[in-house]
């Protein structure tokens, strides 16, 4: 084991002296991916929630698409299936981003986190209290207003602890960017046991550092919660 992490602790933690690797490679996967996801299903979820069959039907077959199919499966189209296509391949804006393969594994994975993720916020805007849409109405909060003041930001905190079980879930997910090749954790100790034959210390290391992210992510969403739920906790 020491032998071991003496040898490949840089690539474990962040480059292998040329490229980033590892848990640095790791983290970025999951940052950049949960960012755009984030971002993209704020107005998907209020797509999703629309009374407007037309605006709500496409938001809903995207998010079953994406939660009914395996993330690998996602991952191989968008690295090798769409490339594949000779009309991605005659567009050289296309031709150079779906050639990259970490362009192509951020797509599959933010595709896939903001599926989950329209879902919990759409979930966490039906659930809202009638009394408060109507109180907001009720001083004259109406159209993106509304949903700007009053909607969105009283779903993103009730939805807080199952987006944290989502994010964590996308860490564990990034595990399959090896597919892309991308030198994640898991990519690293893969190649530190075809070396050592050391199996497991080998993924052993890995599993621990990705314990240690899982406790890190989870006591910052406890922090998260405690700040901003405390208004739905007993009142004395």
């Amino acid at each position: 084991m020491i032998e071991l992490l003496q040898e490949y602790w840089r690539a474990f933690l962040y480059t292998d002296g040329q490229n980033i690797t590892g848990l640095a490679m790791t983290m970025w996967l999951l940052t950049a991916s949960i960012v755009i996801g984030f971002l993209v299903s704020i107005p998907l979820s209020i797509a999703r929630v629309s009374p407007h069959f037309y605006i709500r039907w496409p938001v809903q077959f995207y998010t079953y698409l994406f939660r009914g199919t395996p993330l690998y499966i996602q991952l191989l189209i968008c690295y090798t299936g769409i490339y594949s296509l000779a009309a991605v391949r005659a567009q050289p804006i296309l031709d150079s981003f779906f050639r990259d393969a970490m362009n192509c594994t951020i797509l599959a994975f933010a595709l896939n986190t903001c599926a989950y993720t329209t879902e919990i916020f759409a979930g966490a805007i039906r659930s809202m209290n009638h009394g408060e849409v109507e109180a907001a109405k009720a001083y004259g909060l109406t159209g993106w207003k509304l949903y700007a003041y009053v909607i969105m930001p009283s779903a993103l905190r009730r939805s807080l602890p199952y987006y944290s079980n989502e994010v964590i879930l996308m860490l564990h997910s990034t595990t399959v960017a090896f597919t892309a090749t991308i030198p994640d954790i898991l990519k690293v100790a893969r190649d530190a046991n075809s070396a050592t034959f050391l199996t497991f210390q080998s993924f052993g290391i890995a599993a621990l550092i990705y314990l240690t992210i899982t406790f890190a992510l989870v006591g910052l969403f406890r922090l998260a919660e405690r700040r901003w739920l405390a208004f739905l906790g007993p009142t004395h």
